[in-house]
């Protein structure tokens, strides 16, 4: 039985408190918020949790186990770096910190401490991106071509990141997650609409060494909101659209084939459009399952799905965006 302490009960942290809550094999001793009014909703929900304010009680507690953290990402470092110290493992929301530099020391603390440093990626869990997983992995769709992202909607505005930081890390963890091959380089621009000069749109290019490329566009300001993720292969295509209820998952039976005729300055292109084949996909709370991983890195050593190189690989490549973004989008090499 593992004992479990969550720093943060804002957006997020009533999600995790409530499937860490109800499982068998670990109990939340703790929340703590630094709002009064946060703590009083835990404990109307969850009289047997203790509610408190400062959560360094969380951490000098000696009988918790592990800490998860839903704070801003500011305070990502400071808290994992303590309580990583403190010799409790650690699941942190995302992005896992502010630099490239705060992840090598957070996931060099927890190698030294012997301790589970895990992000809390969600959709590498879902049924729908797993499913595109085993498909990629198979070679059904031959050699990946382009990945398209689009993640707009109007609002939520972040008072402390821009809107790459705040809605690509979910897309960039799904790339991360299918692709092997490393980004060479990016380029990104954006645009703020407000006093904060935080980027509320934001597009973001990724170029690889081979003829492989990735885009995300991300907005606070869309009238609509749109979840898509279009991915090209040599042989098929696949769009995941997570705004859909039942069938999220579309790969299509579609192509093009490219030869020259007898002048080379002419090109032969030869479309193709076949079926579209929409599988099954297994329905079950996404965060269950890193709850899950992160529960098992802990008692059985497993290596989890959205470990601390998978938060590592996010946040570089959000460095080096807001980078490219005050230099009017230079390409930053990786």
């Amino acid at each position: 039985m593992l004992n479990i302490g969550v720093i943060g009960y804002g957006y997020w942290g009533p999600n995790l408190v409530r499937n860490f809550h109800f499982r068998n094999d670990c109990a939340v001793k703790y929340v703590s918020d630094s709002r009064n009014e946060r703590l009083q909703l835990t404990k109307k929900h969850y009289p047997s949790i203790k509610a408190v304010l400062d959560y360094s009680e969380i951490l000098n507690d000696n009988k918790i186990d592990a800490v998860v953290i839903a704070t801003p990402v500011s305070l990502h470092y400071y808290i994992a770096k303590d309580a990583l110290k403190k010799g409790k493992h650690v699941l942190i929301e995302k992005p896992m910190a502010s630099s490239v530099k705060q992840a090598k020391e957070l996931i060099a603390l927890a190698t030294k401490m012997k301790k589970v440093l895990m992000v809390d990626h969600t959709f590498l869990y879902t049924g729908a991106v797993q499913k595109i997983k085993s498909v990629v992995d198979s070679g059904e769709i031959g050699s990946l071509n382009y990945f398209d992202s689009t993640r707009i909607n109007l609002g939520l505005f972040q008072p402390d990141i821009n809107v790459i930081w705040d809605l690509a890390p979910h897309d960039i963890s799904i790339l991360d997650y299918l692709v092997k091959e490393k980004p060479v380089s990016l380029s990104a621009t954006g645009i703020s609409h407000t006093k904060n000069k935080l980027e509320n749109i934001a597009y973001l290019t990724l170029f690889y060494q081979n003829n492989f490329i990735a885009h995300f566009n991300c907005s606070w300001t869309s009238p609509v909101k749109i979840r898509k993720i279009l991915i090209g292969g040599s042989k098929k295509m696949i769009l995941f659209d997570d705004v859909e209820p039942t069938e999220k998952v579309k790969i299509y039976d579609t192509g093009y084939s490219i030869s020259s005729d007898e002048d080379k300055h002419k090109m032969l292109i030869d479309y193709r459009a076949g079926d579209i084949f929409i599988p099954k996909i297994e329905q079950r709370e996404a965060l269950s399952g890193v709850v899950s991983d992160f529960i098992l890195a802990i008692t059985k050593n497993k290596k989890p799905i959205s470990g601390s190189e998978s938060g590592l690989n996010v946040v570089k490549i959000l460095e080096a965006s807001e980078k490219s973004i005050k230099q009017n989008g230079k390409e930053i090499k990786l």
